[in-house]
């Protein structure tokens, strides 16, 4: 069965929304470049781990586009950010300025916060449960 390699975050800037991804978050800057026509193909992936979905940071392109910036899930949760050690990826990812909306939680799927990227985007910090067969039930 195919996978969903990319999903596509609209962002401000490519500068500023590399930095965060890579310094605040961890990812790995995969590619950029250079498209010629004033924009750049970036992609960006969690942890460096190949096999997962990477993300595809595209700037913004007219009004519409620049309105939907931090606001692509309509205030929902809209990316989760699986972790083996969440007690370590939560205090790296605070020291490095990350904004955490809530304390971390313990839910019988596994820990969680909720945090926003640079934008306001809201994700899941998650490490799952070990219990096999365990339902993963984000926050929502």
């Amino acid at each position: 069965m195919p996978r969903i390699a990319l999903v596509t975050l609209v962002v401000r800037e490519y500068d500023e929304a590399i930095a965060f991804y890579r310094d605040a978050l961890g990812f790995t800057l995969v590619e950029d470049t250079d498209r010629g026509d004033g924009s750049r193909w970036v992609v960006v992936r969690p942890g460096g781990a190949a096999g997962g979905t990477d993300l595809l940071l595209a700037r913004a392109k007219g009004d519409e586009q620049s309105a939907s910036v931090g606001a692509q899930t309509g205030g929902r949760v809209g990316f989760f950010l699986h972790t083996d050690d969440f007690a370590r990826d939560h205090a790296r990812m605070t020291a490095a300025g990350v904004r955490f909306q809530e304390e971390p939680r313990h839910e019988p799927y596994g820990s969680v916060a909720v945090f926003e990227d640079l934008y306001g985007n809201r994700w899941d910090l998650l490490q799952p449960a070990e219990q096999p067969g365990d339902l993963l039930q984000p926050a929502e």
